[in-house]
């Protein structure tokens, strides 16, 4: 069960009533800059993850010798100050 060419042509026809030849161009124009700008993200994700080391600063998060790991530590002692 496809579309026929007529049917798309139908369709093609009260979209461009509806929409106006101005409308229609100006979204497929930010469609096209939503896919580089898309395009344009992924690749920096890609160079950055590949760039950055996989621990900042050299420390490695995990638990410590007594089950808390650094950042909850860390977090717990600010908590303590701040009171």
């Amino acid at each position: 069960m496809g579309f026929s060419v007529w049917q798309i042509a139908i369709v093609a026809i009260v979209v461009l009533v509806l929409f106006g030849r101005g409308r229609i161009s100006e979204m497929m124009g930010d469609f096209g800059k939503g896919i580089s700008s898309f395009k344009k993200g992924m690749s920096e994700d890609v160079d950055a993850s590949s760039s950055k080391p996989s621990e900042p600063n050299g420390q490695i998060e995990g638990p410590t010798s007594d089950g808390v790991s650094a950042s909850e530590s860390k977090a717990a002692d600010q908590k303590d100050a701040a009171n």
